[in-house]
């Protein structure tokens, strides 16, 4: 039954822990139809509040990273673009962020769990007495099915969409995915309230969120992989002071990274008196790496990059 109202609503429960065209959709719509989500966040609610690390250890990761949906856009065939206009994007007043074992760029050098629960206010979330972060709400999770046949994870992206983690995908945002099946069938889910380009921890400042979007059928702009148009410029409101960035050079690109990283927990621990678990979180929620230099062989150049706008005066 195809939905006549304008605006839809996907509540929390119509959530799955796969993409796969055989899940049935949750609701049909028209092209050009508002979805409002209502999502968990990336634990399927095993990580709440009042959580500790022991949350962590017990987490049972065949719930983690659900995503809500799908949802069926009337008119979606193979070959078309589904556009995804981000209308709107409402953090709960809580997050966490954690060092999971076993996951995240510098894996096997934090074997032991850890935890920050996060309280927002005033648009932004304190980490440490003097290191304020502002919130930056998007989705780490939008996609649409792929063609092929059977169930893939949810924890990787694909060429049509998934776990992206870009956190340029805020309010404001137009994102574009390839239609590989009938309907697209669109889902999301992995709210985020902010995130370093990265994610080196694995895990960004995680939130249920209230994401609302317009989900439109374009066959006059075909892509194979996915495509945004961003809200304005990047960094907007991070970007308010000078970055202070580490440089790892190696000839393998994702070693280069890892040394940018180490460097940048080193330098919060000497400058902040930070301790290493929470200088890797924090990287993980506010630095950016970038590839500054990928074309002069046999060595290349990650920069891990930190916003100074996040440290209070002492």
């Amino acid at each position: 039954m195809t939905t006549m109202g304008r605006t839809i609503h996907v509540n929390r429960n119509q959530r799955h822990l796969a993409w796969d065209k055989s899940i049935q959709p949750v609701v049909r719509i028209e092209s050009g139809d508002v979805v409002e989500f209502d999502m968990p966040e990336s634990s399927g609610g095993q990580v709440g509040p009042d959580s500790t690390v022991q949350t962590i250890r017990d987490l049972d990761f065949t719930q983690v990273d659900p995503v809500n949906g799908p949802v069926y856009v009337e008119g979606a065939k193979p070959g078309d673009t589904l556009q995804i206009d981000i209308l709107d994007l409402q953090p709960a007043d809580w997050g966490w962020t954690a060092i999971v074992p076993g996951f995240g760029l510098l894996a096997d050098e934090f074997p032991d769990p850890a935890i920050k629960v996060w309280h927002f206010e005033d648009g932004s979330a304190e980490f440490a007495p003097g290191i304020r972060i502002p919130l930056e709400p998007f989705c780490g999770e939008t996609g649409v099915a792929p063609g092929e046949e059977g169930a893939l994870s949810t924890i990787p992206p694909y060429s049509t969409g998934g776990n992206m983690d870009t956190k340029h995908l805020t309010k404001g945002a137009t994102l574009y995915l390839p239609v590989q099946t009938d309907g697209a069938l669109f889902s999301m889910g992995d709210g985020h309230a902010a995130q370093g380009d990265g994610e080196v921890c694995g895990v960004a400042i995680e939130t249920p969120m209230r994401a609302t979007v317009r989900l439109t059928v374009r066959t006059d702009h075909p892509v194979e992989q996915p495509q945004f148009l961003t809200a304005g410029p990047l960094n907007r409101r991070t970007n308010t002071a000078p970055y202070y960035a580490t440089d790892g050079v190696d000839p393998d690109l994702m070693e280069a990274a890892r040394k940018a990283v180490r460097s940048m927990i080193k330098y919060l621990q000497r400058t902040y008196d930070l301790s290493r678990d929470d200088a890797y979180m924090l990287c993980s929620v506010a630095a950016d790496l970038k590839i500054c230099e990928i074309v002069d062989a046999p060595h290349w150049l990650v920069g891990a990059f930190l916003p100074q706008s996040i440290f209070q005066q002492r």
